[in-house]
């Protein structure tokens, strides 16, 4: 389901980029900014995932050879701290993502 937003908000990305370059100079300007955007947010998804996978593993496994309780509640917290915050940055990206195309279509529209 993700997958099918993306690529409508790509999509709808795509055609008001066609729409301001054609009419507006400040889209020509932004164009490739936007590019580049599109392009590097998917890697970027990809490798906040993979990094955050990693160290919540690590921080897991952290958690298992605690001995102490003092030991256990400090990994305990560090694991939790570092689940929200990759959440947050995820959802941040995915987000950028999404927000792109309806904000260039709203620069467009307004620059008509």
């Amino acid at each position: 389901m993700l997958t099918f937003f993306l690529e409508k908000t790509t999509t709808a990305a795509s055609a008001a980029k066609s729409a301001a370059t054609s009419t507006n100079p400040v889209g020509t300007m932004t164009a490739p900014i936007i590019d580049l955007l599109d392009s590097a947010l998917n890697p970027v998804i990809a490798l906040v995932v993979a990094v955050g996978a990693i160290y919540c593993v690590f921080l897991g496994a952290k958690l298992a050879k605690a001995e102490e309780p003092q030991e256990r509640e400090k990994a305990k917290q560090h694991l939790k701290n570092a689940i929200l915050g990759f959440l947050l940055i995820f959802i941040l990206i995915v987000a950028m993502k999404v927000g792109v195309g309806p904000l260039e279509a709203w620069v467009a529209s307004a620059a008509k």
